[in-house]
């Protein structure tokens, strides 16, 4: 059964984080994935070692884990066959489990994963002709309440941990194929180039524009994101990461500091009442507050510009003066900014439609012809959910026996 104590909220805005590096797990083991080295050598000598075998040990997980990809200790080759199973006795390498999986007529696939205490969040992987994109979920839920945004409805539950959130993308690798493959026979020894290969990367960037807001769980989203970026471990350069906020103004500089990726805003209307109305944290922090600290946030420039993020909703803000209103509010603060036009994707019960593709077009050309890129997002995924948030509620209305079925003909597939 899950643990269904949802996190303490002090207010729509600000929920009261509660800080976990490790989901509990029923049979007591502590699993390591999205601990750092240091940690896990800590753990390591809280579970006996002395102080060199422990470090030792330490970096060859991390190794193993990060870079090998490896879910079990018997794969650890250069671990002696003795100390395996004492390390399988009081740890794990674990993954999401997923409850889920979809793949879509363009490509697009989608996971409903669940925590080791029962609750479900998704990610999605998007292919393209030149990259492959995996949306990272941040929370069980979210606080904000978009309300074109599915997840918008949810209650928040919880922050996900740095293993929660870095587990995305090791399971995504796992389902691309995408780990190292070869014998390694020792750390500081170079690898034989021979038997040392890798395939053709398929995920190349990761997007923080999943279910939650990733900053309101700052430090394990931090956490995850240096273990993502660390050359010694999944090695993405930090240019093919974004992190999208709503506008937690407070921790902007924060992001752009501590953890350095490209940043993404969601905009989505060009004025307080429409703003407050679909993005309702607006009452907090204005656009104008918003807008300065994307001016002010470290790293911005031309060549690593600011996106912002702006769906169209038809009769909303999708205006040709809303969109004339934009261009002249992102020269005002002098912004390096593109701008990513997203047709709505409707869900059940939603109060907004989509806009029009004559008007989303001419959006387009005004922002395009006021010196600002504007293209437009193409709808992926409709066939399989993959709005956030969609799955998750599709998923609650079955039962246990159809999302088994669903998920072992999946695999039955996936194995073909």
């Amino acid at each position: 059964m899950p643990d269904t104590n949802l996190m303490p909220i002090a207010g729509h805005d600000d929920p009261v984080t509660t800080p976990r590096d490790v989901t509990p797990r029923a049979d007591g083991r502590v699993d390591l994935v999205g601990l750092p080295q240091e940690r896990i050598r800590e753990l390591l000598e809280a579970a006996g070692l002395d102080v060199k075998q422990a470090k030792l040990r330490s970096k060859q997980i991390f190794h193993w884990l990060y870079h090998r990809g490896a879910s079990e200790f018997a794969a650890m080759t250069d671990i002696s066959k003795t100390m395996r199973p004492w390390m399988e006795e009081r740890f794990v390498l674990g993954r999401p489990n997923i409850i889920e999986a979809q793949h879509s007529t363009d490509g697009t696939r989608k996971w409903l994963l669940q925590t080791d205490d029962g609750h479900d969040f998704e990610m999605v992987f998007i292919p393209d002709a030149d990259r492959g994109t995996l949306c990272v979920s941040s929370q069980v839920g979210c606080t904000l309440n978009c309300t074109f945004c599915a997840t918008g409805t949810m209650r928040l539950v919880r922050n996900l941990t740095p293993g929660e959130i870095v587990g995305q993308v090791m399971l995504a690798r796992d389902a691309l194929g995408e780990w190292p493959k070869g014998r390694m026979e020792g750390l500081d020894a170079a690898e034989d180039a021979g038997h040392y290969t890798s395939d053709g990367r398929l995920l190349t960037n990761i997007v923080m524009m999943g279910m939650g807001e990733p900053l309101y769980n700052f430090d394990n989203v931090r956490d995850a994101l240096s273990l993502v970026m660390d050359g010694h471990g999944l090695a993405l350069s930090k240019r093919r990461i974004t992190l999208s906020t709503s506008g937690v103004v407070p921790m902007m500089a924060r992001c752009g500091e501590e953890i350095g990726v490209n940043l993404a805003v969601s905009l989505h209307a060009v004025n307080k009442e429409v703003r407050d109305e679909i993005v309702p944290i607006n009452r907090k922090y204005g656009l104008a507050e918003l807008l300065q600290a994307c001016a002010d946030y470290p790293g911005a420039s031309n060549s690593r510009r600011i996106t912002f993020e702006y769906v169209m909703l038809r009769g909303k803000n999708d205006s040709d003066a809303d969109a004339h209103e934009l261009v002249r509010l992102i020269k005002q603060y002098d912004l390096p900014a593109k701008v990513n036009l997203i047709p709505f994707n409707p869900w059940p019960g939603s109060a907004y439609e989509c806009s029009e593709p004559d008007r989303i077009a001419s959006f387009s050309n005004i922002v395009f012809e006021g010196g600002i890129s504007a293209p437009v997002r193409t709808p992926r995924g409709r066939d399989i959910d993959a709005a956030c948030g969609q799955l998750k509620t599709s998923a609650e209305k079955k039962s246990r026996a159809d999302r088994d079925r669903e998920a072992a003909a999946a695999e039955a597939e996936a194995s073909a």
